[in-house]
């Protein structure tokens, strides 16, 4: 008996929450760290977090945040120097018009859906706590017209990406890449869970170790995104049509099909043979999809079927990342100085309490010598009496036996050693996080080149960041291509694109080609056919980067001799120029260079420079010289015309000729024929005689006479 609908749900939910608990407690140790790494940065008084609140409960804590200066600086460089991705064609050419079609797509996608957030918050908390992620989505192009169905792909931020975000233990690649399912939870209120579900939600029991994930709190109820990769084999037929070879194939001439095909549609076989299409190739794939379902502590919520793309659309990022153990263990920029961070906020707080503490002697006295005065010695740090009062001690005599204090407490004094600590601990907090002060320590006498050998080992310390996350933006660029070539499948639907400069521009899918004869060549923009390779490219993350190459064009263009070279070189210096309103200008210098051939242009400004050239009217040079050529073409014709009429007239009298003898011959054969046959019809030979009798049988034949009748001496 087949399984129904809801078994089969709850068969998937438990090996979803079986699967869930094993990562969830083999990670959670250092999961838990990254999340006190950016709780430690980034929250006032995390930094005291633990048992070094209790110690210090009754006492002044103060913050100095160094650690939050350094991670800010890391950002900040990134934003700076934002990492794109390029689209290279397998076969390694230089120019793929698909390729930039695919790379225009992919901006475009990211200026839409606001992509900077979610690269901003997954950098951030790589760099803060060791690990972030954001997501693709597909959705619909617009979702308030209800005729539109096309869809776009969405860039997506996945907030505390440390605690939400969980790929299976078997996947070691940094990209996972090689991941088999994912879990991605969110939160939602139980009243908003409630009104979005109908049913009241269900929590996981939570226990004291934490080894279990709360599914559900006081206040919030998690749901959780679940990505499964669903592999099968199958088979691939390559049919051949009747025209392919001739004048080119064409997409109708080849077409590829798999047994699903031939299950779903069981006449697709005879009609592919009547329609004159031969198997030519068969060929066994592993084609994989991915399962999305969508689950709570208690049941399946929703199957969301396959997705787009063949790839779990989460992408997720590392600060710094190992594997020891057999365990995945990360971290980022904060962990190594957290203790000297802790450290110096001790001594800061210790310094600071002696430092309120008062710094005159405190008189050691008996209660009965401040009898009666208490409250002034009490208000003497507010009020600063000019003078206070003691009462006499007496014996039992009544005679005075001390007029002052017993003794004196001195003010508490900064111990050397803790001085020298604190500067130890300076340097230590420096070298962990970087030495990013020597960047702010720079003055106006220093030299270039000293600046810029500061500025690289400043960069060089956090490289490693950028070039972690430059493998995230890589993977992300994979599986928007996967996606897109699910999605963008519409025979001439227009999106829209973003060229390499920022402008925008408009795509037409699968747009037929024609050439100069009017033929059509096939279609443009067919991403069903776009199979790349994607690249990204890091370099140092120098806020003067872009000045630095101006500073280095600027030194070139004193030594270069040739207008035109020194014309590039400034055009260059223009276009790397930075500041308020100089986009246009940018724009404007980068047309230049690629009408100089010094830059590659993009397909919209090949497009561009053909229309141009179209309508564009030559100067009267050009004219002159276009019509003296011209002229001269047509006198080269006009001889060639010539000689081919004097050759035609030789050859028209030789035929003549020919035709006259020919003629000739024909009516001498024709007198000849005509004499024999005369003297067939008078039976008379040429000497007038009458011929012989022919002879009876067994006579002999007479001798032919010829001149005489009778046998000459010779004869």
């Amino acid at each position: 008996m087949p399984k129904t609908k809801e078994e089969r749900w709850q068969e998937i939910h438990d090996l979803a929450i079986k699967r869930f608990d094993k990562i969830q407690t083999a990670s959670r140790d250092e999961r838990l760290q990254c999340l006190q790494d950016r709780r430690f940065y980034s929250i006032a008084g995390a930094q005291w977090e633990g048992p070094l609140q209790t110690q210090f409960e009754n006492k002044p804590r103060f913050e100095v945040n160094k650690v939050h200066l350094a991670i800010i600086r890391i950002i900040s460089e990134y934003r700076n120097n934002r990492i794109s991705v390029e689209f290279i064609s397998k076969d390694g050419a230089d120019a793929d018009d698909l390729a930039d079609t695919c790379a225009s797509l992919y901006r475009a996608d990211e200026q839409d859906s606001t992509s900077d957030e979610a690269y901003d918050n997954a950098f951030e908390e790589a760099v803060g706590g060791g690990f972030g992620a954001w997501r693709l989505r597909a959705c619909y192009e617009d979702e308030d017209d209800d005729d539109n169905t096309n869809q776009r792909i969405r860039i997506e931020p996945i907030f505390d990406a440390d605690s939400s975000v969980f790929f299976d233990l078997d996947a070691k690649r940094l990209d996972k890449a090689d991941a088999k399912f994912c879990f991605v939870l969110s939160s939602l209120t139980k009243d908003a869970y409630e009104e979005e579900y109908g049913e009241m939600p269900v929590s996981v029991p939570k226990f004291i170790h934490q080894r279990m994930f709360d599914w559900q709190t006081p206040d919030v109820v998690y749901v959780a995104e679940y990505y499964v990769i669903e592999s099968k084999k199958e088979t691939v037929y390559t049919y051949r049509g009747i025209t392919a070879g001739v004048g080119g194939d064409s997409d109708d001439d080849i077409v590829k099909y798999t047994d699903e095909d031939f299950e779903n549609d069981e006449t697709l076989k005879d009609t592919l043979e009547a329609t004159g299409f031969k198997l030519i190739m068969e060929k066994k794939i592993k084609r994989s999809k991915c399962h999305k379902y969508l689950i709570d502590g208690q049941r399946v919520i929703e199957d969301c079927g396959f997705i787009a793309g063949k790839y779990i659309p989460v992408i997720p990022c590392y600060g710094k990342r190992w594997f020891i153990d057999n365990i995945e263990r990360c971290m980022g920029h904060v962990r190594l100085a957290k203790d000297a961070q802790r450290l110096k906020n001790m001594q800061v707080s210790k310094i600071a309490e002696i430092a309120a503490l008062s710094s005159t002697k405190k008189p050691i006295v008996t209660p009965e010598q401040i009898a009666g005065h208490q409250q002034a010695w009490a208000d003497d740090n507010i009020k600063n009496y000019p003078y206070l009062q003691l009462n006499p001690m007496t014996d039992a005599n009544g005679n005075i036996i001390s007029m002052g204090p017993q003794s004196y407490l001195e003010p508490p004094e900064v111990p050397p050693a803790m001085a020298a600590l604190l500067q130890i601990t300076e340097q230590d907090i420096q070298d962990l996080l970087g030495n990013q002060q020597q960047g702010d320590k720079m003055v106006s006498n220093i030299a270039e080149k000293t600046v810029n050998m500061i500025q690289e080992r400043l960069d060089m310390q956090t490289y490693i960041y950028m070039s972690n996350f430059a493998k995230a933006v890589k993977r992300s660029g994979e599986v928007w291509l996967s996606m897109a070539k699910d999605l963008f499948i519409e025979k001439g639907r227009k999106m829209k694109g973003v060229t390499e400069s920022g402008t925008p521009e408009q795509i037409e899918l699968k747009k037929p080609t024609i050439d100069d004869d009017g033929h059509t060549m096939g279609v443009a923009n067919d991403l069903s056919k776009a199979c790349f390779d994607v690249a990204v490219d890091v370099g140092p993350s120098s806020s003067s980067k872009r000045k630095a190459v101006v500073d280095q064009l600027q030194k070139i263009a004193t030594t270069v001799q040739d207008p035109e070279t020194l014309s590039i070189v400034n055009s260059l210096i223009m276009m790397n120029q930075d500041g308020e309103g100089l986009g246009d200008v940018r724009q404007f210098f980068r047309k230049k260079l690629v009408m100089l051939g010094a830059v590659t242009p993009t397909q919209q400004e090949k497009m561009e420079m053909q229309q141009a050239a179209q309508g564009q009217q030559p100067d009267a040079q050009t004219q002159y010289l276009q019509a003296a050529a011209e002229q001269a073409q047509a006198a080269a014709v006009k001889d060639r015309s010539n000689t081919l009429l004097t050759l035609a007239k030789a050859d028209n009298t030789k035929a003549d000729t020919i035709a006259k003898i020919a003629d000739i011959d024909l009516k001498a054969r024709s007198h000849a024929l005509d004499v024999m046959q005369h003297l067939h019809d008078n039976q008379i030979d040429v000497s007038g005689q009458v011929p012989p009798t022919p002879p009876q049988a067994g006579e002999m034949p007479a001798q032919p006479q010829i001149g005489s009748t009778q046998p000459t001496q010779s004869e």
